[in-house]
């Protein structure tokens, strides 16, 4: 995103948006052209980026119309004039100070983060924007006067490619998140639309810390999800999805103290889609540190390891990168094991089921040793020597031997297995020979520490 503050004169702004808009495009193509299981919902994304691209072209052609246009009105008194913009007020307002700017430009001021006054460098004591419609009738008088049509002139577009408009439409959706259930129903499908296709909505749950309660609004009055309309509680789940996609909300998501809890019940209760939608947050969410301490702690792994063993198609795959992302912290795999992930895991690849991601889980809980000896006692040996004689993927084959390294390891009496595997398959030792580095170093530490125990065996 374009950073915050920047003003929409900047001819930088536009540059960096196109930009961010690229690089999505590009991750959208790349995971329709590598990834076996994509959907015709990922061509619909890159669809709606192109769109969205476009839009920012012409908006662009737009924002320079508007810039000539200003040279006509440049003769304006000073008084009209926003001391931030420089430029024709348009919507002048009066800040906490005194001072009047033009919303925009005084909105961005301190959606950046800034509680001073520009000019007068004042703290602000709040930082509600007040109309001032005596200089507002005094602009449109002199606009008159000259023959310029303020109601003709090119509608500000900001930073994220939004005007006042589509600001004022979001507010009233907003607001009829607090109306009727029809009206709910409504303004959450549309939420859910526009925040899906069109990033820069996503920007405006971060400008007000009251946009996401208010967008929970309609499923925090229940004491059950299983109360709430279906359709509405997938659309506000998922527009909550949207919105933790943008990296400056992550925290501010996160943070709000009604979200984990409800992602957590949404986890449980629902449309299969809301549910799968509430593990993939999770996983949005769990990119910062910060936050992956923070969905530890509220216990969101146990609702996601029993949707995991549930097993349905359709969650499987943001279940497991959720506990996957959430597990890199190490206080997280202390609580993922005590919830039961190894035997939940180690079930499902024993059934073949999501192999490779659910390998990459166990190969991260095993730096846990409860996880270790869990895996032990469950038959993992079997299971993952199996999968390296089998399986054609080097990834796999690196994630098991990794693994029984760290088994036998903490667990020599499990040797016996492999020793057995030996002697029927060479399936060690040809890992050794031809896998990847890792895996032959892996692979080599398990035959070494093999031989040590029959030498000492021999000489006893």
């Amino acid at each position: 995103m374009a950073k915050p503050g920047v003003l929409e004169s900047d001819p930088g702004v536009m540059v960096k948006k196109a930009i961010e808009l690229k690089r999505e495009l590009q991750r959208l193509v790349k995971t329709i052209m590598d990834d076996e299981d994509w959907s015709t919902e990922t061509i619909d994304q890159a669809k709606e980026t192109l769109c969205v691209l476009k839009e920012l072209k012409l908006r662009k052609r737009s924002s320079l119309s508007f810039k000539l246009q200003n040279r006509s009105v440049s003769s304006c008194p000073d008084e009209f004039k926003c001391p931030l913009s420089k430029e024709l007020m348009r919507d002048p307002v009066i800040v906490a100070s005194g001072q009047t700017y033009d919303r925009p430009f005084i909105q961005k001021w301190i959606n950046a983060g800034n509680r001073t006054c520009p000019r007068t460098h004042q703290v602000l004591s709040h930082t509600v924007l007040t109309p001032n419609h005596l200089i507002r009738e005094m602009i449109e008088q002199w606009s008159k006067n000259q023959g310029v049509e303020l109601s003709n002139t090119v509608q500000y577009i900001d930073e994220e490619g939004l005007n006042q408009a589509d600001r004022d439409h979001f507010l009233c959706l907003l607001k009829k998140m607090s109306s009727t259930l029809s009206d709910q129903k409504t303004a959450a499908k549309e939420l859910r639309m526009l925040t899906k296709k069109h990033p820069c909505f996503r920007v405006l749950f971060c400008d007000s810390v009251d946009a996401i309660p208010q967008l929970l609004k309609p499923i925090c009055g229940s004491d059950s999800l299983s109360s709430v309309h279906p359709d509405l509680q997938e659309d506000v789940i998922t527009t909550l999805l949207n919105i933790s996609i943008h990296d400056n909300n992550k925290k501010l998501v996160a943070e709000t103290p009604m979200v984990i809890p409800l992602l957590m019940r949404a986890l449980r209760s629902g449309t299969i889609e809301t549910r799968s939608n509430a593990a993939a947050t999770l996983f949005t969410l769990s990119a910062l540190d910060s936050n992956k301490e923070i969905i530890g702690k509220s216990g969101a792994l146990k609702p996601l390891i029993d949707l995991l063993e549930e097993g349905h198609p359709l969650a499987m795959k943001d279940v497991a990168s959720a506990i996957f992302n959430i597990c890199v912290m190490h206080e997280n795999k202390a609580r993922a094991v005590k919830e039961g992930a190894v035997r939940v895991i180690l079930t499902k690849i024993k059934n073949e089921v999501h192999v490779d991601e659910l390998l990459a889980i166990l190969a991260l809980l095993s730096s846990h040793q409860r996880a270790i000896h869990e895996m032990g006692d469950l038959g993992a040996v079997a299971s993952l020597l199996r999968i390296i004689r089998e399986s054609s993927c080097e990834r796999n084959k690196e994630n098991c031997v990794a693994i029984l390294q760290t088994i036998c390891l903490h667990d020599r009496s499990k040797l016996k297995e492999i020793r057995e595997e030996e002697n029927s398959h060479k399936t060690i030792s040809e890992l050794a020979q031809s896998g990847t580095s890792r895996a032959k170093r892996k692979a080599s530490g398990i035959l070494e520490r093999l031989n040590r125990v029959v030498n000492i065996t021999h000489t006893a």
